[in-house]
């Protein structure tokens, strides 16, 4: 072989070698140049250019940034991810009597519990979920969303009807919401018969058994199955997981943390500093869009135009906060992160579940913590296409806080750096998947145009239903 044909072979080999340190990242930046794209050359992104980090929170809380779906291309890609039914998800109703009467109903049923009645069910739904873990090993290999999705499953169905979810119909919850999650992160196409089987047991559900708090009544029998479907067994179940994944990963690849934890009953406050890190630096939101119903002034600047589609980028605006993750910070007033806003503004539809999210993460994480020393050596990013894969190491009869697993410190370094391994080249045929099933979705949700079309056909945005977008 020449010298040429050896260095091009050479180049060949580093290149491949080096895919699961820089194909995952290429394929990143390019779906977010993909979803700019979509996002036409109209987006205002913020922080941006046109509104710095300081103007974030005051452009985000402005009363004319309160349009949400109509006007925006955004929006026919996420109403394709959402169906059915977007067009009555809470998140994506325009303002008005509709949104007003839908978030009234949410606030209600999830004011129906106590904080004792939301701890004492988040924590035996946790529990029953962890005790289905098979067998009697000591360590369990899991994924961290798919353990925890069950959980909010089973919380969220018996907030909205009041008794215990039966298993089938966890089994249905748990098919859509990580249906929906999988498309959303393009790791997997929509599999809309999930999805329409959930819709089919609230609708006879809701014709024979109503929950106790009256759903809206500007909706239709199907919209408010809709509602149901995308707000709590969608929407709430989602993030909640997604939330604990993140949680429980930061807690595996950062052990000093989860040690004290373990160890440090004098510190009660130590777990919601871990937390409110935790969502500092994985944020559930990526971006946030909304279309603007007037002009917004601004100092020294020109106003942003009525009809603006602005595009709140959650992950750059905290990441402005720095890189470290130090829980620390939260129980000091003067080094609390500033740029932080894990659920929205209070004047512009911030998240229901503000109130009591982090009380919940709290009493999930303390019962894994109780029964489970949790390991991982993945790498933790904000997307978490992996799931969040951990192992799980029963505390029965282990060693304290921060002591070798059982077996020595070499089978646990082995069994790490193995799992470290297999993450990244999984990485590989993921992110080209990702591109694939990303762009496909990108197209095809611009080919059916949900939202579009339905104002288009609906101009006061009431009138004929989106379902399944198939």
């Amino acid at each position: 072989m020449s010298p040429t044909g050896w260095l091009v072979a050479g180049l060949a080999v580093v290149l491949v070698a080096g895919l699961p340190y820089w194909l995952p990242r290429a394929v990143i930046a390019l779906r977010v140049r993909i979803f700019a794209w979509v996002g036409g050359e109209e987006g205002v992104r913020a922080p941006g250019r046109e509104v710095p980090v300081e103007e974030f929170k005051k452009v985000y809380g402005h009363p004319a940034a309160d349009g949400r779906s109509r006007g925006a291309a955004l929006s026919d890609l996420f109403w394709y991810w959402l169906s059915p039914g977007p067009e009555v998800h809470q998140e994506h109703l325009e303002p008005g009597p509709r949104y007003d009467d839908v978030a009234r109903t949410t606030r209600q049923i999830l004011a129906g519990l106590s904080r004792e009645q939301w701890t004492e069910l988040v924590g035996r739904c946790t529990r029953r979920v962890l005790d289905e873990l098979h067998g009697h090993a000591r360590v369990h290999q899991v994924r961290l969303r798919d353990l925890m999705m069950p959980v909010w499953a089973e919380v969220y169905y018996e907030v909205v009807f009041r008794e215990p979810c039966p298993r089938h119909v966890r089994d249905l919850i748990t098919a859509n919401a990580n249906d929906v999650v999988s498309a959303l992160k393009c790791t997997s196409l929509r599999h809309m018969d999930r999805r329409a089987r959930l819709t089919e047991y609230l609708r006879a559900r809701l014709a024979n058994d109503p929950p106790p708090v009256p759903l809206p009544s500007s909706l239709t029998a199907r919209e408010q199955a809709y509602y149901l479907q995308g707000t709590f067994f969608n929407t709430a179940v989602v993030q909640m997981s997604e939330a604990m994944a993140h949680l429980l990963l930061a807690l595996a690849t950062h052990r000093p943390v989860q040690d004290r934890l373990v160890a440090g009953e004098e510190e009660p406050d130590f777990l919601d500093g871990v937390i409110n890190e935790t969502l500092q630096h994985f944020p559930l939101f990526g971006v946030a869009h909304r279309i603007t119903s007037g002009e917004i002034p601004r100092d020294g600047q020109d106003p942003i135009p009525a009809g603006s589609v602005l595009l709140f980028n959650y992950p750059e605006y905290q990441g402005s906060g720095g890189d470290v993750f130090d829980p620390d910070r939260w129980l000091r007033p003067d080094t609390r992160p500033t740029a932080f806003i894990p659920f929205g503004v209070t004047a512009n539809r911030p998240c229901p579940a503000r109130g009591f999210a982090v009380l919940t993460m709290r009493v999930a994480a303390e019962e894994v913590l109780r029964g489970f020393r949790l390991e991982s050596s993945v790498e933790h990013t904000r997307s978490l296409p992996s799931r969040g894969p951990c192992l799980l190491v029963a505390r029965t009869g282990a060693a304290a806080p921060g002591s070798p697993a059982r077996g020595g410190t070499r089978l646990a370094a082995m069994r790490l750096a193995a799992m470290r391994l297999a993450d990244r080249w999984a990485a590989v045929p993921r992110s080209l998947t990702q591109l694939v099933l990303g762009s496909y979705m990108v197209w095809d949700a611009r080919r059916q145009g949900l939202c579009r079309n339905y104002f288009a056909a609906s101009p006061g945005g009431s009138a004929t239903s989106v379902t399944a977008g198939r």
